[in-house]
This record gives structure tokens, sequence and C-alpha cells, in this order.
């Protein structure tokens, strides 16, 4: 496939005065993403109980790889020796694949990290390796995503605030050196976009901290880590408050692993473009539904004596039509345009 010098580019379409929330799209040799979007995760190049034909059909315009799993299992050479992650999973459209750096936050007991790296165990075979920018990128390459993501140090949560000014102090570190080595990896090419991360954990002042070393280093995109770690929701939206006015508004915003549907709709509102988690293929492979009424599982025998339960007669007395739009009503932005009282869009090329 031929790669346009011009490859990657993000047009924001609408902004709603009310909330900050943002249409746009995010054009990739690929195909373009109207944004907000939300990605399916396939952690070892497949998305659990889905066919990519079905990804298609149900309309999922790009899916998210994990660096750190398809290195330690399969192997990146194996994929890379299968076309990359797009011949390897037969899967035509964009790929996200993120950097390893959560896996450094979730394998904890299994890892030691210095400035250098993390030197870690297998939680697999218990065999050692080295993790770091430079590695991620290497690995990333190999993969062939269309956006890769910066390695970077997501702190745990309860955390102290040293642990928490460390990590953002080894993020930035390690940012700079992911750069650099994606430069080096692709010499030029313009056919994979590094997204940085933005970290700090619950403190404000560390996270603006965080966006200054982050953002002068000029990204084609953002992502906010380390909000889906335990934190209460109202931390992570008093964090996306303080960082929807910081975070450039011609480059996507992405939220790392969260999937909700709270959580969407709140992270949209607040600026929020891109989206990814588990959870929506995990809870359909167990039969957990989100409802009006709270979660329910419809593989739990029904006590209702044949009533049907509120959630079910809610459904189906929904009626046919359109998605109610965006949250304020005062910005609709029907066919994704730029309808009075909205902000007038504006293009930036990676």
């Amino acid at each position: 496939m031929n790669f346009p010098d011009t490859a990657f580019s993000f047009t924001l379409d609408a902004v709603c005065p009310v909330t900050g929330a943002r249409a746009g799209t995010l054009h990739t040799p690929r195909g373009d993403i109207q944004t907000p979007v939300f990605m399916p995760v396939g952690t070892q190049a497949t998305v659990k109980a889905m066919a990519p034909f079905e990804l298609e059909e149900m309309g999922a315009r790009i899916i998210l790889a994990n660096t750190y799993h398809l290195y330690l299992r399969l192997g990146a050479d194996i994929v890379a020796e299968g076309g990359g992650l797009h011949g390897f999973m037969q899967w035509k459209r964009p790929i996200l694949t993120d950097s390893g750096g959560f896996q450094v936050f979730s394998l904890s007991t299994l890892n030691r990290i210095s400035d250098e790296g993390v030197w870690c165990r297998s939680h697999h075979d218990g065999t050692p390796h080295v993790m770091n920018p430079e590695w991620s990128m290497s690995v990333q390459k190999q993969l062939g995503s269309d956006i890769a993501m910066c390695f970077d140090q997501c702190a745990p949560w309860p955390c102290s605030r040293e642990e928490a000014e460390g990590a953002v102090r080894r993020t930035a570190l390690w940012a700079a050196r992911s750069k650099e080595a994606h430069a080096r990896e692709w010499q030029g090419e313009r056919r994979q976009a590094l997204f940085g991360i933005v970290q700090g954990s619950v403190w404000e002042d560390l996270r603006l901290r965080s966006a200054e070393d982050i953002i002068p280093m000029d990204f084609p995109g953002y992502a906010v880590g380390g909000l889906s770690v335990g934190e209460p929701h109202g931390d992570m939206y008093r964090i996306l408050d303080s960082l929807k006015g910081v975070l450039p508004s011609g480059k996507p915003r992405y939220l790392m692993g969260v999937g909700r549907p709270d959580n969407l709709v709140e992270g949209v509102a607040r600026g929020i473009d891109m989206f990814d988690c588990v959870l929506p293929t995990r809870n359909g492979r167990n039969g957990t539904l989100f409802t009006p009424y709270g979660a329910v599982n419809i593989k739990k025998k029904n006590s209702t004596n044949g009533i049907l339960p509120p959630w079910i007669r809610s459904a189906t007395a929904m009626p046919a039509g359109p998605s109610p739009g965006p949250i304020s009503a005062t910005c609709t932005a029907p066919g994704r345009s730029s309808p009075p009282g909205c902000a007038a869009g504006t293009i930036s090329g990676f």
C-alpha cells in the first residue's frame, strides 16, 4: 500500500459551545475515522468472539491491539511475516497499538522499573525481558499499526504523590526517547503516527505539568492515560475538565482504557475524541447488558413469572429512529456539518 506524504490529518468539524463536545474526522491512509469513536480491543490480534467482517458490519472504524501481549505470545516477527497486523488479521481499516506501558502497571509484581526501562518476567513462562521506548517503537513497527503510542509509565491508584511525580517525569523522558526511536525506525516514511500520553494520576497540577512536558514535543495526537485504574469517576471527570483547555484543539484526544457508557458520554462532553476498552466484548461474551436500570446478566434465570422486567419493556418500547445526537441541544451537527453555535472546523496535518 502506497502512503502519501500527508497520510495523516485531523479535521475538527464542530464543537459544542455548551459542553466542549467535539465532532471530527481523523484521516488515515486506511480510511477516515469519524470522531468521537470507540475502538474495540483485539488484545492478541483478534477481537474475541468477533470476526473482522462482523466488526465492519457493526461500523467499527478502528480497532486496538496490544504490543506487550503480541510480543510475548505469538511474536511480533511472526505477525510481520504475516503482513503485519492488517494482513495477519485480514482487517483493512486502521489499527492503533498501545505501547506496552500499561502492562508495566498491571503486572507490577513481575517487573522492576528504572529510567532506562523495565525489566520484567513473562506472565506466561517466567522468561526475562527488557522493555523500553526503543523496544516499544521497534515492536510497533513490526506490527505495522497505523497509530502507535509512546512508551509511558502508568501510576497505580491509589498511589502517593511522589509515585505520581516519578511517573510524570519518566513518561516525559520516555516520550522523547520514543519520538527519537520512532523517527529512526521509519526513516522519514509517514506510515505510522505516534501519539503522546499525559500522566499524573488524580493530581491536577501533575497532569498540567505532564501536558506541559509532552505538548511541546508536537505529537499528532495526545492521550490521557492512567484514568481507568480504579479511581472514582468523579476524579476522572475532574482531571478531564482540567485538561480540556490545555490539550491542542486541532489534534485528536484519546482517553485510554475507558468504555462504560456513562464514562463515554462524560468523556465526550469534556472534549475526548477516542476511547478503547475490553468491557463491551467481555460483557457480551458473558451475557451482561448495560440498561437504564443497571447491568443485567441475561444468562441468569429470570424469576419474574413471565412478567417482562423493566429493562426489556423499556427496550421493546423504544421508538425506532436516529440517535438524539450530541449532549447540547444547541449543537446538533446534522450530517457532521457545523451548524450555528458550533465553532468552525480546522484542519491540522500530522
